[in-house]
């Protein structure tokens, strides 16, 4: 199994390898989390390797003063980066939708991996309007939903090329949920939840396809991520 590094040691060890690269990863959690961290470090490691990333910013989270953090500051080495990184900035669900439509053309170039930090919030957006007017309109916002992550799913697995989202929260009966529910669980083969109480960070290993579910306790550095205990 083809597996592409998360930029960081001790989530490579932590994961047997990093990223599975048939498959939809979904790292989900609360604001603060970490989830863009664990972004821009899976596309920086493969950006320095002359590998091109697609990286669809849905939230405004992309930073390229973060990027060259984690390049160690060398002011060509992050020039180089960010060449191959393709950044796309839909600014309401409809421009994702439209990004979506065009991803396949975007394909044809050789890419390596594909990032969407922020699959569900301009959704959400668009899905508490549609509440308003009906089911029908919260219908067709779900069926969207749907087809975009489908579209994931399949260039995932056809073209081996790992796809890493990132998925907002919400408190559901004493627990958290993820935004879009049954939609990102059908899809989504890996589940990573973070939780960030107190300052502690702990990335829980929801769900895998060959590990067991497992916890990290980590912390955020300028170079990436760091683990602070085994659980």
């Amino acid at each position: 199994m083809v597996k592409i590094s998360a930029g960081s040691y001790d989530l490579n060890k932590w994961l047997f390898g990093g990223y599975e690269s048939d498959v939809v990863s979904v790292i989900y959690g609360g604001s603060g989390t970490g989830k863009t961290n664990f972004c821009l470090l899976v596309a920086v490691s493969l950006a320095k390797k002359d590998k091109k990333v697609i990286f669809i910013d849905s939230e405004g989270g992309f930073s390229v003063e973060r990027v060259k953090q984690m390049v160690l500051g060398k002011t060509a080495d992050y020039e180089n980066v960010l060449k191959n990184i393709f950044l796309l900035k839909p600014t309401n669900f409809n421009e994702q939708k439209k990004v979506f439509d065009k991803l396949l053309s975007y394909l044809k170039d050789e890419v390596d991996l594909v990032v969407v930090d922020g699959m569900t919030a301009l959704y959400r957006i668009d899905f508490a309007i549609a509440r308003e007017k009906g089911n029908g309109e919260m219908q067709k916002i779900n069926s969207e939903l749907a087809r975009q992550i489908k579209t994931l799913a399949e260039t995932a697995r056809k073209r081996e090329i790992p796809i890493i989202l990132t998925n907002q929260v919400y408190r559901w009966e004493d627990s958290d949920k993820m935004v879009g529910g049954d939609i990102l669980k059908y899809w989504a083969k890996c589940w990573i939840e973070l939780v960030n109480e107190n300052g502690k960070r702990t990335a829980h290993l929801r769900k895998h396809r060959s590990l067991p579910e497992k916890s990290l306790n980590f912390q955020i550095t300028n170079e990436g991520i760091r683990k602070r205990g085994w659980i």
